[in-house]
């Protein structure tokens, strides 16, 4: 079989036009379909960064809407909810509860207009949000209801240009009414989960909750699961359990990242297989091309097939051979169809600036494609070849 490949690449060599040309179709069709699976796994990993890999165990509970129904009955997400959530549902690690309103944060002459979160003590910690320079709240903060806020990289930018904010004073108005606050801290800039830290400002919900809006029921209800994977079912698990509360659907959104990550996830696997399959049509468009080319080749080499079957050549071995070199047109197209995807995807992701991640369960699957190709569509040829009487092919009819 050795042999025969050594005669396969013999042939392309006299005939390097005819090669290139069956080399094409195959070339294209693993080459598309590398950069189709491998910018759909770069976007996929973007997606995942762009969320950070904290937050993906949280899942959120918002108010939706009541359907006038006479059963119906509003949820409030007091003390008495978050109790009963930890006893009738497994798989929570903690409850946290926040509120959040518009503001206007003031230094001097500089002021921005901001969305102000009333966290509880922990949770920016538990988002994995991290500091440039200052401290989180602690127990006290939100016991006691301090006056104290942290800031969003945005925010301390506009307002403390010099890198100095810690400990200054600023101006938070809300609802026309204003509150002294000490800034503690300034968050780094990244994005975790469903909290960002740049254009946003974080202050103890105990204040909101003796200053602002005594005992409030939470806007948001932020459960955190015992695992990320743990997320994506509590989804569904809180969603039953708050209908069963109100008596009526969509009473309350409940959405995690695990579960949208995964099912862009799903979306992108999808559009992946569906463009690599229309890329894997110009495989086959390229075997029958190759069909076609060596058709022709058994024709121009009669002479040589009737020769090789006077001298002893079994039709096992005219068919072995000519399926060897239609096989190995397939190999080396398959292996140049891997490399120039592998540069264009480089090439691609280079100008989108985005990391480069190389399917190479693609790179595989094509090329053992491209090779079955090259198979299957030399069979016809091959027994072609193999059939040929030996006078007839000697006496060149």
């Amino acid at each position: 079989m050795f042999e025969d490949f050594l005669n396969a690449i013999q042939n392309f060599r006299r005939n390097k036009t005819r090669t290139f040309l069956s080399l094409l179709g195959v070339i294209i069709g693993v080459a598309s379909v590398i950069v189709i699976t491998s910018m759909g796994s770069s976007s996929t990993q973007q997606i995942k960064d762009t969320f950070g890999s904290c937050g993906l165990d949280v899942v959120s509970i918002s108010s939706g809407f009541m359907r006038k129904s006479r059963n119906a009955i509003s949820i409030n997400f007091n003390e008495s909810f978050r109790e009963n959530l930890f006893d009738s549902i497994k798989n929570i690690k903690q409850i946290w509860y926040k509120n959040s309103m518009s503001s206007t944060i003031s230094f001097g002459e500089t002021s921005s207009t901001v969305n102000c979160t009333a966290v509880e003590t922990g949770y920016l910690e538990m988002y994995g949000l991290e500091l440039s320079y200052g401290h989180f709240f602690n127990v006290t903060d939100n016991e006691e209801g301090t006056q104290k806020i942290i800031l969003g990289s945005t925010i301390a930018e506009a307002l403390f240009p010099a890198g100095d904010g810690e400990g200054k004073h600023v101006i938070v108005t809300s609802s026309n009414i204003s509150f002294n606050f000490e800034v503690i801290g300034v968050l780094k800039e990244q994005s975790s989960g469903m909290e960002s830290s740049t254009n946003s400002a974080y202050i103890p919900r105990g204040f909101y909750a003796k200053k602002i809006s005594p005992n409030p029921n939470a806007q948001n209800v932020m459960v955190q699961a015992t695992s990320p994977e743990k997320a994506s079912v509590l989804v569904e698990i809180l969603t039953n359990y708050c209908q069963s509360l109100t008596g009526t659907a969509y009473s309350v959104n409940v959405m995690s990242m695990q579960t949208m990550i995964d099912q862009m996830n799903s979306i992108a696997t999808t559009m992946s297989v569906m463009l690599s399959a229309i890329a894997a049509i110009s495989l086959l468009v390229g075997g029958i091309g190759i069909m076609n080319i060596m058709i022709v080749t058994v024709t121009e080499r009669r002479q040589e097939i009737g020769i090789r079957k006077a001298l002893g050549a079994s039709p096992a071995n005219i068919r072995r051979q000519f399926l060897v070199e239609s096989a190995a047109i397939t190999v080396i197209g398959g292996l140049m169809g891997i490399f120039l995807g592998i540069v264009v995807s480089v090439a691609i992701e280079y100008v989108r600036s985005l990391n480069y991640i190389v399917s190479w369960e693609a790179c595989i699957i094509s090329f053992i494609f491209s090779v079955f190709v090259g198979i299957f569509f030399g069979l016809n040829p091959a027994a072609r070849a193999a059939k040929l009487d030996p006078v007839l092919a000697l006496a060149g009819e």
